[in-house]
């Protein structure tokens, strides 16, 4: 028996019944050999962190764009914030924490520069939309190792895809890494606008402070016991109903305070319509993109709009305004 099938079978011993058992995957699009010593999600978790995709997101705006300072969340921190919490909660739920790490790590893979401002910029200019839990799933089903995608199981396909806040994934993972995707950003955004000065505690509401609490780590702790206490022996993940309407409150108010502030998004003006330029350059002159991109259009057919999309889309913020630069600024101007 290979070190996989005792893992295998230790996870029938150990696991809740509605947990994902790893020999029980849908599988992959593709069928391939098995490892001899990682499951099928470990082997996802390994390439999703491994991808060129996951890199990039050092790079990449979170909510503050490319702010002073080396504390502020980018996407790749997020994205390990999510991992790390959804990890605790799988964990004390006995789920499969490889197929929930795996999901959490591949989630915003398919994030723009400049956060939900490009994913604004590319939806309102392309014919084909844009949104990034969609895109997500691009870039593992077909962008990565040019063209062939990471060919990961179903499971995890269908936890990046599902992952927002109208997404229904159908494992328990995937329902943990939805609730925990938000659950790390409340907190972590703001404390970030907290730290740029735009909030402060309390400005927050004194009910949500009262209910969830008025420190990160106590609304961290009463949102992940209340998930874990109202998830647990359940064949579906869920909040008390007071504590999913705090959080849905507290919500709101990022929104209107910080998400919508226009210090925070002074900024977000500029970088839609540099992306949106972009999107026009390399949509007329589709040549000038790496070849990669054209062998998507010439070999698999793709369409041009759906490539340039997904060649700016894979840019970080400082990648992107390099290329605008080169192409839109004169060298002269140029410091």
């Amino acid at each position: 028996m290979t070190i996989r099938e005792q893992t295998e079978e230790l996870e029938y011993q150990i696991f809740s019944p509605y947990a994902s058992y790893s020999r029980e995957s849908r599988g992959r699009e593709r069928d391939e050999p098995q490892c001899d010593i990682r499951t099928v999600y470990q082997r996802d978790r390994d390439r999703i962190i491994h991808s060129k995709s996951f890199r990039r997101l050092k790079q990449k705006t979170q909510v503050f764009l490319i702010p002073e300072g080396d504390h502020y969340r980018t996407r790749m921190t997020h994205t390990l914030e999510v991992s790390q919490l959804a990890r605790t909660i799988a964990k004390a739920l006995r789920l499969n924490e490889d197929l929930t790490d795996a999901i959490a790590l591949g989630h915003d893979l398919g994030h723009t520069p400049f956060g939900h401002a490009g994913e604004k910029a590319l939806n309102e200019v392309c014919p084909y939309g844009f949104a990034h839990y969609q895109q997500s799933v691009r870039v593992v089903e077909l962008l990565e190792k040019a063209g062939e995608g990471l060919n990961l199981t179903w499971e995890v396909r269908d936890g990046i895809l599902n992952h927002r806040t109208a997404g229904h994934p159908h494992t328990l993972e995937g329902q943990v890494v939805r609730y925990c995707d938000k659950i790390a950003y409340i907190n972590h955004d703001i404390d970030d606008a907290e730290r740029a000065g735009i909030l402060k505690e309390s400005d927050i509401p004194e009910e949500s402070r009262r209910l969830i609490g008025d420190t990160t780590r106590k609304r961290l702790n009463a949102l992940i016991h209340d998930v874990v206490n109202n998830s647990e022996g359940q064949d579906h993940i869920a909040m008390s109903e007071t504590m999913e309407t705090a959080m849905r409150d507290l919500r709101a108010f990022m929104f209107q305070s910080v998400y919508l502030n226009p210090e925070a998004k002074s900024e977000e003006g500029k970088a839609i319509r540099m992306l949106q330029e972009l999107y026009r350059y390399y949509n007329e002159k589709p040549e000038q993109m790496p070849q990669e991109y054209q062998d998507l259009m010439e070999k698999r057919g793709e369409p041009k709009e759906k490539v340039v999309c997904d060649y700016i889309a894979g840019m970080t913020d400082l990648y992107s305004i390099r290329k605008y630069t080169e192409l839109f600024v004169p060298q002269s101007w140029q410091t």
